[in-house]
């Protein structure tokens, strides 16, 4: 069972040198969770540990982010992006986030790897109103809905700009990184 988290408007920054690193079975429940993930999220180990990943997420996250990334991992591709997480007392979190399919010696999926650091502001700038609008477009269009609606408002954004998520969010993190 998820628990009831009402969120606040308290941000938790990584540092410059942190990293939360977390992997996952196939289902997405956590199999393994680095310190820094249980300090920032205020997650213990055992709260984490055989539990969805989404015990983080954020209702301030479209689902459209989130559909990418699983059609992303499924189809056996990393995914890059841009992330707010939730913490256990309504805090929140930016992450950029690199989740990869992990496979065994022959091959077959295992589960996932990921690793999240701090983003840039300038990033987070571009990134927010984006998010935000997706988010209203799922709202407005309802449950059945929503998923596509906010990823037609994004691919469009992106075929705008000639590129798909992964290349706007990798162009993004080299601009604000130089």
């Amino acid at each position: 069972m998820k628990l009831k988290i009402t969120p606040t408007r308290n941000e938790i920054r990584l540092g410059d040198d942190e990293f939360i690193v977390s992997k996952t079975d196939t289902k997405g429940r956590i199999t393994y969770a680095n310190r820094t993930f249980m300090k920032i999220s205020g997650f213990a180990e055992p709260e984490l540990l055989g539990v969805q990943h989404n015990i983080v997420r954020h209702p301030d996250m479209p689902r459209g982010v989130f559909q990418l990334l699983w059609s992303t991992l499924q189809g056996g591709q990393e995914f890059f992006g841009y992330v707010k997480n939730l913490c256990k007392d309504g805090s929140f979190y930016w992450v950029l986030a690199n989740i990869t399919p992990d496979l065994d010696s022959a091959g077959q999926l295992r589960g996932y790897y990921s690793v999240r650091r701090k983003p840039k502001a300038s990033a987070l700038a571009v990134l927010e109103p984006i998010y935000r609008r997706m988010l209203e477009l799922e709202r407005e269009a309802g449950p059945r809905e929503a998923i596509a609606r906010s990823q037609a408002y994004l691919q469009e954004l992106l075929q705008q700009q000639g590129t798909d998520y992964t290349g706007f969010v990798l162009a993004l993190t080299q601009e604000v990184r130089s």
